[in-house]
């Protein structure tokens, strides 16, 4: 039987790829930064609740409260506000994804320069095999895509995703899971606030789907795949947490097959298991 933490990562790729099936039901009844603002404000007043509710500790370093908010910033604000303003612009959420893909390699990049961590050749291998079986999944939604202005919030988020989780991984690895994400979302919605204000309308149509959307978005995403996201930077490598990202094209693929009736091709078939290996290989442990 396996321990019940080696399941942990598997639970996270299927909770975080299914972000894009949520943005997918929500987005046509909101536009993507109030979108995400009304998610943010629910996620605060329940985790806020539930902290004081449960006593739980807060920072007491002023400096370790500073680290938490902006590791919130670029691992919600950007990666996020990014994801939705492509998918919201008409860029392909299999596009998106892939570009999002190439965190693992950049992370493995900087793991080494500014965590000191040692990545193995059997851990490159795995990295470029992975970003390559997320390419064959995505290829068939490629098309003929204008990519200029669509592409750049998605380069965004693939930097703030990148940075945030060697930023956290380095100044704030540990902290309480209850504070530390109301710290987090708490910048994340005030920016989020601003930049909505100034550049979209604010209006949502409150529909059954959308309220199913924010619903899913906050209970799953925000509180148990972004938990999960905290556990793992807290007890494994960069490289190795940045690894599971290579997941969740191929499992959003096959998520959105099961929901949407999106069919998947032989050569997406094929990127998955390629993907799986890369994983496998990226995920082993330097010595």
């Amino acid at each position: 039987m396996p321990r019940p933490s080696s399941l942990l990562p598997f639970l996270f790729v299927f909770l975080w790829s299914t972000g894009f099936i949520g943005a997918k039901f929500g987005l046509p009844y909101a536009e993507p930064l109030t979108f995400l603002l009304a998610r943010y404000l629910l996620v605060l007043s329940l985790m806020t609740a539930f902290a004081l509710a449960t006593r739980a500790p807060w920072p007491a370093d002023r400096r370790q409260i500073i680290h938490i908010g902006v590791s919130g910033l670029l691992v919600h604000a950007t990666y996020l506000g990014g994801v939705f303003m492509a998918i919201k612009n008409g860029l392909p959420a299999g596009v998106t994804a892939l570009v999002v893909g190439m965190q693992p390699l950049l992370t493995a990049g900087g793991a080494g320069f500014l965590l000191g961590e040692r990545v193995s050749p059997r851990q490159w291998l795995g990295l470029v095999l992975g970003f390559a079986g997320v390419a064959l999944v995505v290829a068939n939604k490629l098309g003929d895509v204008p990519l200029a202005a669509m592409l750049l919030p998605a380069l965004v988020a693939l930097l703030g995703i990148t940075v945030g989780t060697l930023y956290q991984k380095r100044f704030c690895p540990h902290f309480d899971l209850r504070t530390g994400s109301v710290i987090q979302f708490l910048p994340t919605a005030g920016v989020t606030a601003l930049a909505a204000w100034a550049t979209e309308t604010m209006r949502i149509e409150w529909s059954p789907q959308f309220a199913f959307a924010l619903l899913w978005l906050v209970l799953v995403l925000s509180f148990g795949a972004i938990s999960l996201l905290n556990v793992l930077i807290r007890s494994g490598s960069a490289v190795n947490v940045a690894s599971l990202f290579y997941l969740t094209p191929p499992s959003t693929a096959v998520i959105a097959w099961l929901v949407f009736n999106e069919t998947l091709s032989g050569l997406a078939l094929s990127g998955m298991v390629l993907a799986v290996g890369g994983v496998y290989l990226a995920r082993a442990n330097a010595r």
